[in-house]
């Protein structure tokens, strides 16, 4: 599955999954918890494809950065805890992209990272996860 359909809500635990539009927004479902909620065109959501992170030469696309975990850990979950001090998480982030920018990606970045890579890995999410980005940028740019 593409992170096309996968969103972050501001001020909503998780990720949630796009099901259907509506005249006034959309309805998603919650990855942690199956619900269905309405969300309206005013809530600030972050749709995940659409994510970069900061290196200090470019942005990488998030799906590259969760791919990077992915390798990394054998297609486990994160072998650190979104919890972990500071200095444990920006260890464990270069580790897995060594050119991120301190400057502009903060611990908080960080631990949203790692715990959105956790749920996706749950729940299957993440397989041929770059190609399947791959294939959507293609055919986004085929329509333009």
């Amino acid at each position: 599955m593409s992170l096309e359909k996968v969103i972050s809500i501001s001020g909503k635990p998780g990720l949630y999954k796009l099901v259907t539009q509506t005249r006034g927004g959309f309805v998603a479902e919650s990855l942690i918890d199956k619900k269905r909620i309405s969300v309206s065109v005013q809530n600030n959501v972050s749709v995940l494809s659409e994510i970069a992170i900061y290196t200090l030469t470019e942005e990488v696309p998030l799906a590259q950065v969760f791919e990077n975990i992915k390798v990394k850990e054998n297609g486990e979950k994160a072998s650190v805890n979104p919890k972990d001090s500071k200095d444990k998480l920006e260890e464990y982030f270069f580790s897995i992209l060594p050119e991120y920018d301190e400057d502009r990606v903060y611990a908080s970045d960080i631990k949203k990272v790692i715990q959105w890579y956790n749920l996706l890995q749950e729940h299957k999410m993440l397989d041929n996860l770059v190609e399947a980005e791959a294939e959507a940028t293609e055919s986004s740019e085929e329509e333009a």
